[in-house]
Parts: structure tokens; C-alpha cells; sequence
């Protein structure tokens, strides 16, 4: 019934499975184990009872309650793992880990972590991991992550992860992503991110992103950005965008655009409106208080609403504005100037019109 440590046990290749109640540092036990301090840990089918975590790295594997009082640990526990201050898993956790300070384990945690001040994963974490300080994982992250300061995933994340601080992952993301200063990917994210500073991705972004301060996407963007200063993407960008200074993009902005100072990119497709807007391939409808530009030897093919309509390319369409000038003039120019170059009356008030 009562089983009290034996050295020749513990230097046994098999030692034998103690049943109901064990009291030391047996490795085997099936019930309930009680040891102040574990070292070389076998198996435990039940209820595993510590006060302090492992002498050496962790070992062996518990199959229902790791209790430490006030700390614990193992190599694998499998059920629910909980210390009044803190649980170390040397790799596996799979079922419920809950500590006052905190929860670590060197490799995968799968169901659900929650640390007073943290919880972190050495490898993947599947599941909910809570911690009041942080959470984080080195590996991939599938579940909600979500640290009082700050979560961060090593790999990608598919599911929520979030801070009053920040959010990041090292590789790609799908799904919801917050931070109160800022939200961030080094790969592709599809889903929703939120920053209250900045949020961004290093590769291709398809969704929602909302800042208090820039949003910038490495590659393409297709969805709904929003920032108060700047949303900008290296590639091509599809969808609706809305910023308080500016709007960019590497390649090609085709949808909404709208922001308080300037949109530009190398191609503007459907409709773009801000104090300037520039591009070289514009096609669609502008709305441009101060100027439209379009770089020599561009096009623009549409209508445009502005202040001064400076087409050096070709214009095809409508020009509104006070002063319009087109090097080549496919349509109409209506303002108090009127410029263009190939017509046959090449400077006019009010109206000016010319076809090919």
C-alpha cells in the first residue's frame, strides 16, 4: 500500500510499477505518487505530487495530474498540468496547464496553457494559450494566443493571437491579429490585422488592416487597409484603401483609394481621391484638389476632377479643373486654361476638345 524509496529499486533497468499509494522517488507508479523532487522519472498513471521541479532536465511521462507544490515538472504530461507557482514540460503538454507565474514546455502544447505571467512553447502550440504577461510559441501556432503585453509565433499562426503591446509572427498568418502599439507578419497573412500604432506584413496580405498610425504590406494587398497617416504596399494592391496623409503602392492600386495628402503608384485603376494624386497609368476617375500628375509619356484614360490636370502623356477622356494640360488630347479639357499640345488650337479657354 505504502511504498518508500529503495536504492535497489532505483537502479533497477525495469523497476516495477508501484500501485495505489508511493511515497519517493520511484519511477513507476499507478495511483497516486508523492516525491519532493524527481529525478529519472519513468511513468505515472494518475496523480504525480512535487514540490519542486526536476533535478536534471525533465523525464518521463505523466498520464493524468501533474501537481507541484509549488512547482512541477516532466517530459510529457498528458491531462492537466498545474503547480502554485510554475510547471516546466521538458516537451509535450496535451490537455490543461494552468500556474500562477507560469508554463513552459520545451516542445508542443496542444489544448489549453494559462500562465499568470506567461506561458511559451519550444515548438507548436494547438489550442489556448493565455498568459498575463506573454505568451509566445517557437514553432507554429494554432488557436488563440494572447499575452497581457505581448504574443509572438517563431512560424505561422492560423487562428488569434494578440497584445496590449504587440503581435507577431515570424512566418505567415491566417485569421485575426491585434496589438495595442502594433501587429506584425515576416510572411503572407489572410485575415484581419489591428494596430494601434502599426501593423504589417512582409509578403502578401488579403483582408482587413486597421492602424492608428501606418500599415505596410511587403508585397501584394487585396481587402480594406485604413490608417491615420500612411498605407502603403511594395507590389499591387486591390480593394479599398483609406489614409489621413498617403496612399502608395510599388505596381498598381485598382479599386478605392482615398486619402488627405497623396495617392500614387506606377498604375491607378477604378477611382483615386487626395489633395494630389500621381501615377503614370491612371484609368478610371480622379478627385484632386490641388493636382493631377501624370509622368511623361504616361495615360490617362477616364475623368479627373482637380485643380491643375498636368497630363504630360496621353489624355483620353474628360479633364476638369482650372488649369488642364495634356501633350496629347484624346477628349475634352473644360477649365479657365486649357493646353494641348497636338491639337489644332493648342491653348484655349474655357473649352478645348480634340479627337484623333
Amino acid at each position: 500500500m505504502f511504498a518508500m524509496p529503495a536504492a535497489a529499486q532505483e537502479q533497477s533497468a525495469n523497476p516495477p510499477t508501484r500501485h495505489v499509494l508511493s511515497i519517493g522517488n520511484y519511477p513507476n507508479v499507478s495511483g497516486l505518487r508523492i516525491n519532493f523532487r524527481d529525478r529519472s522519472l519513468g511513468e505515472v498513471h494518475g496523480a504525480n505530487v512535487t514540490i519542486w521541479t526536476p533535478y536534471d532536465q525533465p523525464t518521463g511521462t505523466v498520464r493524468g495530474l501533474a501537481l507541484g507544490l509549488p512547482s512541477t515538472g516532466a517530459s510529457t504530461v498528458r491531462g492537466i498540468a498545474t503547480g502554485v507557482l510554475g510547471v516546466a514540460i521538458g516537451d509535450e503538454l496535451k490537455g490543461i496547464g494552468f500556474a500562477p507565474v507560469g508554463i513552459g514546455a520545451g516542445g508542443r502544447i496542444k489544448g489549453i496553457a494559462v500562465g499568470g505571467i506567461g506561458v511559451g512553447g519550444g515548438g507548436s502550440i494547438e489550442g489556448i494559450a493565455l498568459g498575463g504577461i506573454g505568451a509566445g510559441v517557437g514553432g507554429n501556432a494554432r488557436g488563440v494566443l494572447i499575452g497581457g503585453v505581448g504574443a509572438g509565433v517563431g512560424g505561422n499562426f492560423s487562428g488569434v493571437a494578440g497584445g496590449l503591446i504587440g503581435a507577431g509572427a515570424g512566418g505567415g498568418g491566417k485569421g485575426l491579429i491585434f496589438g495595442g502599439v502594433g501587429a506584425g507578419m515576416g510572411g503572407n497573412f489572410d485575415g484581419i490585422a489591428l494596430g494601434g500604432i502599426g501593423v504589417g506584413a512582409g509578403g502578401n496580405v488579403r483582408g482587413v488592416l486597421v492602424s492608428g498610425v501606418g500599415a505596410g504590406i511587403g508585397g501584394d494587398f487585396r481587402g480594406i487597409g485604413a490608417a491615420l497617416i500612411g498605407v502603403g504596399a511594395g507590389g499591387r494592391v486591390r480593394g479599398l484603401m483609406i489614409s489621413g496623409v498617403g496612399i502608395g503602392a510599388g505596381e498598381s492600386i485598382d479599386g478605392i483609394a482615398i486619402a488627405g495628402v497623396g495617392v500614387g503608384a506606377p498604375t491607378l485603376r477604378k477611382f483615386a481621391m487626395a489633395t494630389v494624386v500621381g501615377a503614370k497609368r491612371i484609368e478610371g476617375v480622379t478627385i484632386a484638389p490641388a493636382m493631377l500628375k501624370v509622368a511623361p509619356g504616361g495615360t490617362f484614360r477616364g475623368v479627373s476632377v482637380a485643380g491643375v490636370n498636368d497630363i504630360r502623356g496621353r489624355q483620353t477622356g474628360l479633364a476638369i479643373g482650372l488649369i488642364n494640360y495634356a501633350r496629347e488630347l484624346n477628349g475634352m479639357q473644360i477649365g479657365v486654361i486649357n493646353v494641348a499640345r497636338n491639337a489644332s488650337v493648342k491653348f484655349l479657354p474655357i473649352v478645348n476638345y480634340h479627337r484623333d
